[in-house]
């Protein structure tokens, strides 16, 4: 029973800003607009990374879930990890048997998914999704659109290695989402708390931004390291070291 890191969602104030500079410092392309998220309140853009994805999504209108999250936060950051099962039924029932809460139910006619209520998680919405015929990593991945694959491009990075979720207990937080996931708590090479999932790690570590819990970086596998920090020069956004700073996220290259 596998459980795979398929897609990232980051929270914008102003999507079109952080489309462009994500597509200028990695050499991302978009690859899907879902008309669909307009009923929670929201515009989208999908950008591949490989073959996972990273989603951006803002507020359209007044006291929307998302807007409220961008005031929790104290502005654009992670919001969402997006991960697939290979069997939704054992994931739908170690969910009820935990007592989480399912926050929104996603139907399609090959497709299930299930976000979790983030005050049962913390951290950031957990969602566990599946995907008919998606066996492959290469393979359909409704929310992407149908043609998702011609739009990777991966010259500059190519795939999404870790996610870091912040918290001031991450031990505890880290012990949570294990559970949900069914997947033991191991350590990171610097002792944090880290799951491996089939294709990426999930770390935890302690808030130190003054931001709170929350979904708060990336590592990228990157292919030209040096590419991605003279375009984040280019594009005037924060460097430090191999760590570029792009919608409230911090994006380690590695």
């Amino acid at each position: 029973m596998w459980l795979r890191l398929r897609q990232i969602c980051l929270l914008a104030h102003d999507i079109r800003a952080v489309t462009e500079q994500l597509e200028s410092v990695f050499g991302l392309q978009v690859c899907h607009i879902d008309p669909a998220v307009g009923a929670y309140g929201l515009e989208n853009r999908l950008l591949p990374i490989g073959n996972q994805l990273l989603e951006i999504v803002a507020p359209t209108q007044p006291d929307t879930a998302g807007g409220r999250y961008l005031e929790r936060r104290n502005g654009d950051g992670g919001y969402m990890v997006i991960t697939q099962c290979d069997n939704h039924e054992p994931r739908k029932r170690r969910v009820e048997q935990l007592g989480v809460r399912v926050a929104n139910r996603i139907t399609h006619d090959e497709f299930q998914g299930m976000q979790l209520h983030p005050k049962d998680t913390g951290g950031a919405f957990f969602e566990i999704d599946f995907q008919l015929g998606g066996e492959a990593p290469d393979g359909p991945w409704h929310p992407a659109g149908p043609d998702w694959q011609q739009s990777r491009r991966t010259d500059i990075v190519d795939a999404i290695v870790t996610a870091e979720l912040q918290s001031p207990d991450p031990e505890r937080l880290s012990r949570r989402w294990g559970e949900i996931a069914e997947v033991p708590v191991t350590a990171s090479n610097l002792g944090h708390p880290e799951l491996a999932l089939e294709n990426a790690r999930l770390r935890f570590v302690p808030a130190t931004d003054g931001r709170g819990e929350g979904l708060s970086g990336l590592d990228l596998r990157a292919v030209d390291r040096a590419a991605a920090l003279a375009n984040a020069h280019a594009a005037g956004v924060p460097v430090d070291g191999d760590t570029i700073s792009i919608c409230g996220t911090r994006f380690r290259l590695c």
